[in-house]
């Protein structure tokens, strides 16, 4: 199976204009090939870098109250138009689609992966459980009913956005539900981001796709982020990347390596200890 690893930035505050060029990104992928495609985190409504909101302990300014607005009017319905077009691509396609999105639930924002497939359309979506920083100004917290990996044609997908793959805890819950692409949607473009994502793939004998957004002084003049998507195999190898500008990049996965190197670590099966570690995730459905 070809996958594909899309870097791109948003244009913040409209997900409109943001989705047209995802678009082009997605017959760009399925004409390379490509049965899955993972696009960056916060892609959809946009990662407000270098923003405060005019927020300092204790205060908030009404310029501040104004860009929240602004931002909360850019972010998306799930389900709404934004997914209903994501799902139509997908069938057309034939591409599995998994997109970073800001989504508006009630007064709230969270910060939202999302799942498409041909046969199906949404049929996962994951709401960020930690924001991290001052992204707790701006973005709620999930809660444990978005947990799940999604079983598809392709394999057991799941997704882990940012600093979330930094959970222990969260890694072993996919770890133990079995999955095998594991899509980590994020806007980090560190080194030490790298190091960890070679981690998860040898940890949890899975293919992890690093999907990072690439934005400019010249399209976001608040802050740069400088991309270095990567594509990592169940070794801990690299086998994509990493990545700098826009672009795609491709893959071949082969499943059968996630047997092939389950054979001497499996952390959720006779690597692990269950007869002195128990692990329990509080259902919230």
């Amino acid at each position: 199976m070809k996958a594909a690893v899309v870097q791109m930035g948003s244009v913040v505050f409209d997900s409109g204009a943001t989705l047209v060029r995802v678009e082009q990104m997605c017959r760009a992928a399925a004409e390379g090939g490509a049965r899955l495609a993972v696009f960056p985190e916060a892609l959809l409504g946009g990662y407000p870098k270098g923003l405060d909101f005019g927020t300092v302990v204790g205060s908030r300014s009404e310029a501040g109250r104004d860009d929240f607005a602004r931002y909360f009017q850019g972010a998306v319905m799930v389900p709404g138009p934004e997914t209903e077009q994501l799902a139509a691509w997908s069938k057309e396609l034939d591409l599995h689609i998994v997109i970073g999105a800001i989504e508006r639930g009630m007064g709230t924002l969270y910060c939202t992966g999302l799942l498409f497939t041909p046969d199906r359309g949404l049929v996962l979506r994951h709401r960020k459980i930690m924001p991290t920083g001052a992204e707790r100004l701006i973005w709620g917290q999930g809660g444990a009913d978005t947990l799940q990996v999604a079983e598809t044609e392709l394999g057991r997908i799941g997704i882990a956005i940012c600093w979330e793959n930094y959970m222990p805890l969260y890694r072993q819950h996919l770890y133990s539900q079995g999955v095998q692409l594991w899509c980590a949607p994020t806007v980090d473009c560190r080194d030490i981001w790298k190091t960890s994502m070679r981690h998860i793939a040898y940890e949890g004998r899975c293919f992890v796709l690093s999907a990072c957004q690439h934005l400019t002084h010249e399209t976001w003049p608040h802050g740069e982020i400088a991309g270095e998507s990567l594509i990592a195999s169940p070794r801990g190898e690299v086998i994509a990347g990493p990545y700098s500008g826009e672009g795609i990049l491709f893959a071949e996965l082969d499943l059968r390596d996630i047997t092939r190197y389950k054979y001497d670590l499996d952390v959720a099966g006779h690597y692990n200890r269950p007869d002195l570690f128990s692990f329990h995730v509080r259902d919230m459905q």
